[in-house]
């Protein structure tokens, strides 16, 4: 089974040392929606989810420690994005598209939002971007690609998370480690197209806390 998700993916860090990555998807197979994978200081791997469907498909695909379900709410805030997700209160702001960012939005949208294209750029996205790849195994079961075409930083963030204040905007660093990939080390956006391919016999079953 394939299944596609177009939208945003926001990477970023704190002075606290969490890193924090937000899914903001206008198209998918579970329609419009957003989630948030959380990585504490300690290893910690947190995902926020706004549905149990969610929560199941995402959980499948990447490693997490906790599981959260309950609403998460991403709306655009000034030059920015406002984000509430249960004990997460996020508040970034977007500046201007970056140099990579100009050279994805150049690549023909057929050619860019393929699986063969993410395919093709993968040694060069793990020699460019740290931590980065475009294509890779998830969790057994899963394969996944990485298609994308924009990036844009962020110039500042204020967030908490389970009543305790991140602090100022960080780099991501060490990388992310909820898959075979991280977002890029400097606070970003990412227009991307993500294409997951699942088996029939894959493992299921992981338990979450509810609202």
């Amino acid at each position: 089974m394939r299944s596609r998700f177009s939208g945003q993916i926001a990477g970023m860090g704190s002075e606290e040392g969490t890193r924090v990555v937000i899914g903001r998807w206008a198209d998918s197979p579970f329609g419009s929606f957003a989630d948030v994978m959380i990585e504490r200081p300690d290893g910690h791997r947190v995902l926020l989810a706004p549905t149990t469907q969610v929560a199941t498909f995402v959980a499948q695909t990447y490693t997490f420690d906790e599981v959260r379900v309950h609403e998460v709410a991403v709306r655009d805030a000034g030059a920015g994005w406002c984000v509430v997700a249960g004990e997460l209160r996020l508040t970034l702001t977007i500046g201007r598209r970056a140099a990579l960012g100009w050279l994805l939005h150049a690549i023909p949208q057929p050619v860019a939002t393929s699986a063969t294209w993410a395919t093709l750029i993968d040694p060069i996205a793990r020699v460019a971007l740290r931590g980065v790849r475009t294509r890779g195994v998830a969790r057994p079961g899963r394969r996944e690609w990485y298609a994308a075409t924009d990036l844009v930083h962020i110039t500042s963030l204020s967030a908490s998370f389970d009543g305790q204040e991140l602090g100022a905007l960080a780099a991501v660093d060490p990388p992310c480690r909820f898959g075979f990939s991280s977002t890029p080390r400097i606070p970003s956006v990412t227009s991307v197209v993500t294409t997951v391919t699942t088996r029939p016999d894959e493992p299921g079953g992981r338990s979450w806390r509810g609202r």
